[in-house]
């Protein structure tokens, strides 16, 4: 009897949690983030503790990830909104290399050995660090890798200086370039920051993306 229970509750738990997943939204593994991953271990240890305990009612299992998947559509949602929540429990990309040039104190900061870049440089099949212009370590632990042309000459990156209606400050010093010329090239476009959604700078020209524009 045991047995059959076990076995009807993992049957139930699969499509449940399939179900569940659906509603989250659709995300390869190595693209969770801190708060996707938190998630999936707590659904993941609620299923495990409810088909061990079988004489405890599967509603003390159902509830719990109910209440699970409503945080989580609840953080996505406010993420999407305010860059600054998405910052704070997602993180940004860093610049690991740039113009084939590696940050280690980029690199220290984000406790990332030369070890972790040159393993993510043989999953890529580049074989050496000269090959590459950029690279971006994600939020999520992924190596972005940017390769320079077959003519190895350096090409322009397009920075991104606002994003969300906020002031980029790190790509504007690596523009060489500060508030106050960003500020006076919108005001020429008759804008301010806060109109401006996202924009970059490429080839000494802003390319933007207005938020009426949405």
């Amino acid at each position: 009897m045991e047995l059959v229970t076990i076995i009807l509750r993992t049957t139930f738990f699969y499509f449940f949690i399939v179900l569940a997943y659906r509603i989250m939204g659709k995300r390869e593994i190595g693209q969770l983030g801190i708060i996707d991953l938190i998630v999936s271990i707590l659904i993941a240890e609620l299923v495990a503790i409810s088909i061990e305990n079988i004489d405890d009612s599967i509603f003390f299992t159902i509830i719990p990830i109910i209440l699970l998947v409503v945080l989580e559509l609840t953080l996505a949602f406010i993420s999407i909104k305010s860059r600054t929540f998405r910052t704070l429990f997602g993180g940004k990309p860093s610049l690991i290399i740039v113009n084939g040039n590696v940050n280690y104190k980029e690199m220290v900061r984000q406790r990332y050995s030369m070890d972790d870049l040159l393993l993510s440089l043989r999953q890529n099949s580049i074989k050496s660090i000269d090959e590459i212009e950029y690279a971006f370590l994600e939020p999520n632990g992924k190596l972005s890798i940017f390769k320079y042309n077959p003519f190895h000459t350096k090409s322009n990156y397009p920075m991104p200086i606002i994003v969300d209606g906020e002031i980029q400050e790190k790509a504007l010093n690596y523009i060489k370039k500060d508030k106050q010329w960003l500020e006076e090239n919108l005001r020429k476009k008759h804008l301010k920051v806060e109109d401006v959604f996202y924009a970059f700078h490429k080839k000494s020209k802003i390319f933007l993306i207005k938020k009426s524009n949405l």
